[in-house]
């Protein structure tokens, strides 16, 4: 369906769709500007709908594009760990790998779940809903729920700590770039998501 595109050398691609995810991320579909992108991107608009075909050809690349990026991502955490808190550090550092290779992809899905352009929102609904319901749901399959004390709400707990974590990556995202790997940013993030997980813990478990 992208043939001309795929026949563009891969690091333009990735430049492309990087400015194109961030241009629609920051904007909505309305609003963000194929004159911007081309801008950014240093190609004519006629090169940008010769790939794409329109706006929302791009539009709709984007979100397949993301959605394959999220449910990659969702395939690399590792469910046989049962305790909760555990399963989010593992939750939280795939999230800035995958982030630091593909850095809008969560940006513009979480954006366009909110879309509200009547051009695009049934395809989105129709693309996005059963890939975060499934996925969501996947990221908690055998917890072991014993460990939480009987007076705690279990479903508004993971809610809270889903929250957190993925807040407290966020905070220090900007800070990857002065680390030579991810894996050592993950460890260095990791020593201290621990101290807060500490406090967590001590509200939520037995």
């Amino acid at each position: 369906m992208y043939k001309n595109f795929n026949k563009v050398d891969d690091n333009k691609k990735t430049e492309i769709i990087n400015v194109s995810l961030k241009e629609f991320s920051e904007n909505g579909y309305e609003s963000a500007s194929t004159n911007v992108i081309t801008k950014a991107a240093n190609i004519s608009k006629g090169s940008l709908f010769n790939y794409f075909g329109s706006k929302k050809g791009l539009y709709i690349f984007l979100l397949d594009y993301s959605i394959e990026v999220v449910e990659q991502f969702y395939n690399q955490i590792d469910k046989s760990e049962p305790d909760l808190f555990k399963r989010l550090e593992n939750i939280g550092v795939e999230k800035l790998k995958t982030q630091k290779q593909f850095p809008y992809a969560f940006d513009f899905l979480t954006n366009s779940i909110s879309e509200e352009s009547a051009e695009v929102k049934n395809i989105i609904n129709d693309k996005i809903n059963d890939t975060y319901i499934r996925g969501l749901n996947s990221l908690y399959d055998d917890i072991d729920y014993s460990l939480f004390k009987k007076e705690i709400d279990v479903q508004k707990a993971i809610e809270i700590l889903t929250w957190t974590m993925f807040g407290f990556a966020d905070k220090y995202m900007p800070q990857i770039e002065s680390f030579e790997s991810v894996t050592d940013f993950g460890g260095a993030l990791l020593n201290d998501w621990q101290e807060y997980a500490e406090i967590l813990k001590y509200s939520f478990y037995k």
